[in-house]
């Protein structure tokens, strides 16, 4: 997938950061944090984009995907606070708070087109699978809500499965039962996430279609 993305070099002490965000936002596309359950829902360019940034954020481990979500079209489901989109590899070192300072001092950015190689992202999508069956593994997508912010924290591997779960979602959401008529499909969720200790509710993200009025735009496929 070729993607076009604009780059920022904000500094925090001695430290650059290389920042990367869509060019063009993903107008259709809304987060809720996961208290305990997070809702990505999103139109089949929204969740394909999705798709592509968690794999560029996968081979990328010196960069933070940031992704804007909060200005979008409001959806129709979900609740609580709408909440930007921050990917980066747990070797990166990012504190949460430490995000608003980095967010506010992003300045004008530069242009920048990337390209996403999905053969890969699958072979290391199915790679994270293999592992996740085991009992020990502890490949896992450490995830934090801070400043209007789900901060995503993980791997290679786990991205790539991330990009791979978003890239379903978009294939196969224009062909659930409904989504003709305006209804929200849940399809799949991001993987792996680390659950807090004590029990309860597991928490997850849900990956859901949904496309945006007015439907008479929209056409199953076939």
């Amino acid at each position: 997938m070729r993607m076009r993305l604009r780059r920022f070099r904000p500094r925090t002490g001695p430290r650059e950061h290389r920042v990367v965000q869509p060019l063009h936002p993903l107008r259709h596309t809304s987060l809720r944090a996961p208290e305990p359950i997070g809702l990505l829902l999103g139109d089949h360019d929204g969740l394909n984009r999705l798709a592509g940034l968690f794999s560029f954020a996968a081979y990328s481990r010196r960069t933070i995907v940031h992704v804007p979500l909060r200005d979008g079209v409001p959806p129709d489901e979900g609740t609580g606070e709408p909440a930007d989109l921050v990917l980066a590899h747990h070797s990166y070192g990012l504190r949460p708070s430490t995000w608003p300072e980095l967010r506010r001092s992003l300045g004008p950015g530069t242009p920048l087109t990337v390209r996403t190689d999905e053969a890969r992202t699958e072979r290391d999508a199915a790679a994270w699978r293999r592992r996740a069956a085991r009992a020990d593994c502890r490949d896992e997508l450490r995830h934090a809500h801070h400043a209007r912010t789900v901060l995503l924290f993980g791997s290679r591997d786990v991205f790539a499965e991330a990009a791979v779960n978003c890239a379903y979602a978009a294939g196969r959401g224009p062909r659930q039962r409904g989504v003709a008529k305006g209804r929200t499909a849940m399809v799949s969720s991001l993987p792996g996430l680390v659950q807090r200790p004590g029990g309860g509710h597991p928490e997850e993200i849900l990956v859901c279609f949904e496309p945006y009025p007015p439907y008479a735009h929209f056409k199953r496929p076939g």
